[in-house]
């Protein structure tokens, strides 16, 4: 049996002249004339939606996402998995819970162009504009603000995903974000112009990250992870009945530096508006040593997660496969 198609192909452009040329002289030019096309075309759209304001912005970007995306690709790996954690949804459960994730996920596009105008939270006025608190949610903001010590905020790709770090930025918590940087150089220039202004420091993750996050909280800052999706080497855990691999990163920080590891969430709630939810310390799982037990502390925030997902199944971010594991 043949080795693969990708295989031979990498070992003829890193290993003959004539794959060298090849990649250097049409792979990379297209490449980059590509990129360029997708820059525009997002460039062009985000300006759209930027006219229209974050609430209109975020109902026409929803509209027209619920009503598309159900037909691509993509949702048939969110219907596989919506039907496996919830066997006892019918078929048009299902459909409904797919157009709400689809929806959820083009609002998310809609506002993300207005990020630094999201945030209208007043303390001398609570829960009168966009975003309301739970009164313990915003003592516990303050709290950790003024402790002077480091804590770790896990959250997932639930409603709108950016909305916990702007909340630790708006309420003074010194805080550093990690997030995953697109591959394409100028939609990730966008991404960063959007998101500075709206968050505190932004960390790209890559191989060497973890010095700096470690930097963060040794300093005494806070840091804030999303850490749902599968992690290719990570740590087993169960979720909704079924093996998936989960990023052992929030475990391991805090076992190095030993400090508190919190959940957070931003739920959508109806008039485009959402309610933030911040946990209390996350119990993590100690081992004999009195250390936190890597493996048992990921269940346990993938369990909180998971209970989140229960509560409104349509605003979690289900097009991705998070289950990869066989048993």
């Amino acid at each position: 049996m043949g080795l693969p198609f990708k295989v031979k192909f990498y070992y003829w452009v890193k290993h003959t002249r004539a794959g060298n040329y090849f990649w250097h002289y049409v792979v990379t030019p297209y490449a980059r004339v590509r990129d360029f096309f997708v820059w525009l075309i997002v460039r062009t759209f985000v300006a759209l939606l930027r006219v229209l304001g974050p609430d209109r912005s975020s109902n026409v970007a929803g509209a027209f996402a619920r009503r598309i995306g159900p037909r691509l690709p993509n949702s048939k790996i969110a219907r596989d998995n919506i039907k496996a954690a919830f066997p006892e949804k019918s078929a048009e459960e299902i459909e409904a819970i797919v157009r709400g994730v689809w929806e959820n996920l083009g609002r998310v596009a809609g506002e993300f162009v207005h990020l630094p105008k999201m945030w209208d939270y007043d303390p001398a006025k609570p829960n009168t504009g966009r975003i309301e608190f739970t009164p313990r949610t915003a003592e516990l903001y303050n709290l950790l603000r003024d402790d002077g010590k480091p804590a770790i905020f896990v959250s997932a790709h639930f409603a709108n995903w950016e909305l916990p770090a702007v909340a630790a930025f708006a309420h003074g918590l010194d805080t550093a974000v990690v997030y995953k940087a697109p591959t394409n150089r100028g939609f990730a220039e966008l991404v960063r112009e959007t998101r500075t202004g709206a968050m505190a420091e932004l960390i790209s993750s890559s191989r060497h990250s973890v010095f700096t996050m470690t930097n963060v909280l040794q300093a005494g800052r806070h840091l804030g992870l999303v850490v749902d999706q599968h992690f290719s080497g990570g740590v087993p855990v169960t979720m909704f009945g079924r093996r998936a691999l989960a990023s052992p990163l929030p475990a391991r920080l805090a076992r190095a530096v030993d400090c508190p590891v919190h959940a957070v969430r931003a739920v959508r709630l109806p008039g485009n508006r959402f309610r933030m939810d911040l946990t209390e310390e996350l119990q993590l799982p100690r081992d004999a040593e009195g250390k936190i037990d890597i493996d048992a502390a990921t269940q346990t925030i993938s369990d909180v997660f998971e209970g989140w997902i229960r509560e409104t199944p349509e605003q979690w971010l289900w097009l991705h496969r998070r289950w990869r594991e066989k048993g």
